[in-house]
């Protein structure tokens, strides 16, 4: 027998040998989209804030913290979880940020239409987090982790009644793509080598 025709018995050896760098680069590709996104959310955040008026941007001003139905801020009793679990949970947040970042423009374009670059803004973060979660799950399927059973339906795009609670839910929203892209950051970062053990 040939050692060609050996390796052909064990395609397994080979396959394994190259998918580590493949994984790896996915790995590092998939972080350094999370920490440029973790850039643009921060940006997007303070843009949006900016174009609110008043009470808006002034000191002190501390807004009511509307819930977002079928999405919450990132808990600390998640830092215990092993970090496929994380990670899925990350991806679940980003898949369902999109529908929610579009209510927002498109409430923002009836309030404030001569905004475009917010308008624009907002536009690419759902596209971007969407981009960002299927980036995730794509790692998750190959360390072997990815989410079981049916996806869940994305929840109904969040919308206020009234200019004031649409205006501090539009910033809650901007707030939580801000604090899901960093703690899927942070996650990943712990994935890449060299990175936090």
């Amino acid at each position: 027998m040939s050692r060609r025709e050996g390796s052909l018995e064990d395609p397994q050896a080979d396959s394994s040998v190259s998918l580590l760098p493949h994984l790896e680069a996915k790995i590092r590709q998939t972080h350094s989209l999370a920490h440029l996104l973790t850039k643009y959310a921060e940006q997007l955040l303070q843009e949006y804030v900016q174009h609110q008026g008043d009470p808006f941007g002034l000191p002190g001003f501390s807004p009511p913290r509307l819930p977002v139905a079928g999405l919450s801020a990132p808990a600390p009793s998640q830092a215990g979880l092993p970090l496929p679990e994380r990670l899925r949970l990350d991806a679940a947040a980003l898949a369902a940020l999109p529908p929610m970042l579009d209510a927002v423009r498109r409430r923002q374009a009836e309030l404030n239409p001569h905004a475009p670059r917010l308008l624009r803004h907002l536009e690419d973060a759902a596209r971007q987090a969407r981009a960002l979660g299927a980036a995730v799950e794509t790692v998750l399927a190959a360390l072997g982790a990815a989410a079981r059973g049916p996806r869940p339906e994305p929840p109904a795009a969040a919308t206020a009644a009234g200019v004031f609670p649409a205006k501090v839910l539009g910033l809650r929203v901007c707030g939580l793509y801000r604090d899901w892209v960093s703690r899927t950051e942070g996650d990943l970062s712990q994935l890449v080598p060299g990175g936090p053990a």
